[in-house]
């Protein structure tokens, strides 16, 4: 079945083409390309029949198709249920020492519509966009199709401010749903999350764009004025450009308790790996970090009960939050995050976590998998 969502609408903010035209005129004389798609669980290709069904792959076969005379590479840095707050924390091993040429970025219905979420959005933008190879990097924005809700008044200042391209499912799909020209059960089970369909919506809004900029390859744009030389000043703090993730195999913290998870880590979507695991009360584990920000992440179970734990900043009890191993939810084991402190000076910061409850009965213990550290 066939719609009609005007995806020419997509394009929300043009920006500049000028890395995308130099990606495409390398894939044109036939060099290798590496394409790389960071986001949540539409990204990852969540409910699609296939890996080869979700909108990240179709449009990798985009580019495939447009260039045959090239190499291309393909990389789905999606994981579901995580937002920029991690994914700036994680691009760099997860996409970026690849060197992608072309780098799509989504997170517009994981991220909430708040200042916090524009600081860590633009703070993954600053960090990719500034990469040492200069890819061509690309914004995208999924919506929810129950209420048209998403990132998007946020996302679209970043946008902006370093001149990059944006689409937006909010402008193309989400009134079609909205006005009832599409059911909204043809093109997702859940109203996140898109089916077939749905994914194909999304990647001909994508391509659409590409189309555009193709036709107009042979025209010459200059490069962005910051173009290989300082970014522009952060319209945010942007304190989380240098987000470490302190996890078994990179950090030495104080253990009284808790063991480390030494299982190895086969794929990026095994997210409870190389972190480390306590079952009773009074079990504790310590980090010196240097940041100004710290942020936890830890499961939450649907297996109940779990231990429960505390975390302090600094031995400050206006920085203590309660880690809940128990999940309401039931859907399934959740990678939490709780951000515990922002903006504080940076420096070296004591980090405590400590199980502060635990029952007999524990089906499983409680699951720290990092701690994150921002600057």
């Amino acid at each position: 079945m066939s719609y009609n969502v005007h995806p020419e609408k997509g394009l929300i903010n043009r920006g500049n083409w000028h890395r995308i035209k130099e990606c495409m005129n390398r894939a044109e004389n036939g060099e290798k390309i590496t394409v790389g798609f960071l986001g949540g669980s539409i990204t990852q290709g969540c409910l699609s029949s296939i890996p080869e069904t979700c909108y990240s792959y179709l449009v990798y076969e985009w580019w495939k198709k447009k260039f045959p005379q090239a190499e291309i590479a393909y990389i789905n840095a999606g994981i579901g249920g995580t937002t920029s707050q991690f994914g700036v924390a994680r691009v760099e091993d997860h996409l970026l020492k690849y060197n992608p040429d072309f780098i799509l970025i989504e997170f517009a219905v994981n991220d909430d519509n708040t200042e916090f979420f524009m600081e860590t959005y633009e703070s993954l933008v600053r960090k990719t966009f500034s990469h040492v190879n200069n890819p061509a990097v690309m914004l995208m924005n999924n919506v929810r199709y129950d209420d048209g809700e998403n990132a998007e008044d946020m996302h679209l200042q970043v946008a902006k401010t370093y001149e990059l391209p944006m689409v937006s499912m909010k402008n193309t799909i989400w009134p079609e749903v909205r006005e009832g020209r599409i059911e909204n059960r043809e093109i997702t089970p859940d109203d996140l999350h898109p089916n077939d369909a749905g994914h194909a919506l999304v990647a001909q809004v994508i391509t659409t764009f590409l189309d555009k900029v193709y036709e107009e390859l042979e025209t010459e744009e200059a490069p962005s004025d910051f173009y290989g030389k300082m970014l522009p000043g952060p319209i945010t703090a942007s304190a989380y450009e240098n987000s470490v993730r302190y996890q078994n195999h990179n950090s030495s913290p104080e253990i009284s308790g808790f063991e480390p998870d030494t299982e190895p880590q086969n794929d990026i979507r095994e997210i409870f790996r190389n972190g480390w695991t306590a079952w009773k009360k009074g079990d504790s584990i310590s980090f010196e970090i240097n940041c100004s920000g710290v942020a936890v992440q830890y499961r939450k179970s649907v297996k109940q009960p779990t231990p429960i734990a505390r975390v302090v900043v600094d031995d400050n009890e206006k920085t203590a939050v309660i880690l809940d191993g128990n999940f309401e939810e039931d859907w399934g084991d959740c990678l939490y995050i709780d951000t515990i402190a922002r903006h504080m000076e940076s420096g070296n910061h004591k980090v405590e976590i400590t199980i502060i409850e635990a029952h007999e009965d524990d089906v499983v213990p409680f699951y720290l998998v990092s701690v994150i550290g921002s600057n």
